[in-house]
């Protein structure tokens, strides 16, 4: 027997074929004699009318009272109906129970907490299963892009032995008779892997023992990154922002559907598809802000609600640069015309997203970095193999960190990062 995905039965050509289907119930009904059962697969979902009168009275009984998310398989004849959810139906001349469903918890009007613990139910749903397909193509086209550019894709390490972006947020580990950390990003190792391969690419999870629970914090998240050997911060610009011009493009282009699905407005997207990306200094930024009524100072970090008001003043995807140096982390070079502030950037989504990408030109020079490891009160020991990098060979690179999640939440349209990826992990939550 073959088997239709439902997304091929939603097209005129389709009406009058018999086919079959196979899926979950995902709302059903009976009234007058016939069940009207809605099925969805991976694709989509359709309506299947079961008259009693053709396959008995016991079924569409049955059918009143099945629980939701029950598997099924039908067949019969696709017929158009502009009644029907997706303008289209099947009347069944067969129909059959394969997987019971129960009392299915999820019913409508739960609070967050709950729905989490049922987390492994909740993103059965079209809504989880569109974003998932958003999120694959975001996967897809980047990986696209930096194969088309000439990036070497590598593997780097999960488990550390020393801290990339402040201990403060390390998970340790024990690690036979020593203790080791969770990697919070691939960077220092994909600075080892430009020396042989130039430029090089990675995607791994990172770990960040947040204690903020936030809209756009997890502590477990997927982290595309990036290093190149010859680039410097405006070189490592351009490929950001090239590189999230073609995986929004392609999203367009290939995820209309689950965008509208989603309620999606996409005019924000469609400029993010142009380049170049605006550029505002960190000083313009505090100034911006300032003018905004903000009480902030020049030296203070960039939180969320300073991210959002900034990101009024665009209809894009923006870089904010040039961070005064105690909020950015160690490797960051300082900027030789103001030794301030570094030569960092992070690319903020419109819309009041905020930061989707942090990235710099990372500093090269033994001794200036030393004392950088030195200033941030970490143990030198613990960076001999990093520091060894800038006494054989040294060059000129930049890289980015790039979250998966957090770009997904803007193109998506998210309110919440919990909803980007299928089992969020954040402080208070690891089941399921």
């Amino acid at each position: 027997m073959f088997f239709h995905q439902i997304s091929e039965l939603l097209s005129d050509d389709m009406a009058g074929k018999r086919v079959c289907l196979r899926g979950w119930i995902y709302r059903r009904s009976v009234v007058g004699g016939k069940a009207f059962v809605r099925v969805r697969d991976s694709t989509g979902v359709i309506q299947v009318v079961v008259d009693e009168a053709v396959l008995g009275e016991e079924l569409v009984k049955t059918l009143k009272d099945i629980g939701l998310e029950a598997s099924v398989e039908a067949c019969g004849t696709v017929t158009k109906q502009p009644r029907a959810p997706t303008g289209y139906e099947v009347v069944a001349d067969s129909f059959r129970i394969l997987g019971y469903s129960r009392d299915f918890p999820i019913k409508g009007g739960e609070g967050v907490e709950y729905l989490l613990d049922n987390r492994h139910l909740v993103i059965r749903s079209p809504k989880y299963t569109a974003i998932w397909k958003i999120k694959h193509t975001i996967l897809d086209a980047g990986r696209e892009w930096f194969k088309k550019d000439g990036w070497w894709e590598v593997t780097p390490p999960i488990l550390t032995a020393s801290a990339c972006e402040g201990g403060a947020t390390l998970f340790p580990v024990q690690y036979f008779e020593k203790q080791a950390y969770l990697s919070q990003s691939a960077q220092l190792y994909l600075e080892v892997m430009i020396f042989s391969l130039e430029k090089v690419w990675s995607l791994t999870p990172s770990f960040r023992a947040e204690q903020s629970r936030t809209r756009r914090h997890l502590a477990e998240y997927w982290h595309l990154e990036a290093e190149a050997a010859w680039y410097d911060m405006e070189d490592m610009m351009r490929v950001v922002e090239n590189l999230v011009s073609h995986i929004v493009d392609r999203v367009l282009e290939e995820r209309r559907r689950e965008l509208d699905a989603l309620g999606r407005n996409v005019d924000f997207l469609k400029t993010a598809v142009e380049t170049p990306y605006p550029r505002v200094k960190y000083d313009e930024a505090i100034e911006i802000l300032q003018k905004k009524g903000v009480d902030i100072k020049w030296g203070s970090d960039l939180g969320a609600d300073e991210e959002r008001l900034l990101t009024q003043e665009f209809d894009r995807p923006f870089f904010v640069t040039h961070f005064p140096k105690e909020v950015k982390s160690f490797y960051m070079k300082l900027d030789p015309e103001d030794p301030r502030v570094v030569l960092g950037f992070d690319l903020l989504a419109p819309e009041g997203y905020g930061e989707v990408v942090g990235g710099s030109q990372r500093e090269d020079d033994y001794d200036k970095l030393l004392q950088r490891i030195i200033e941030n009160g970490y143990n030198v020991d613990d960076y001999k193999w990093y520091l060894d990098l800038r006494k054989y060979g040294t060059v000129v690179h930049s890289g980015f960190g790039l979250g998966i999640e957090r770009l997904l939440m803007w193109i998506a349209g998210l309110d919440h990062i919990r909803d980007a990826i299928p089992f969020p992990r954040f402080r208070g939550r690891i089941y399921p």
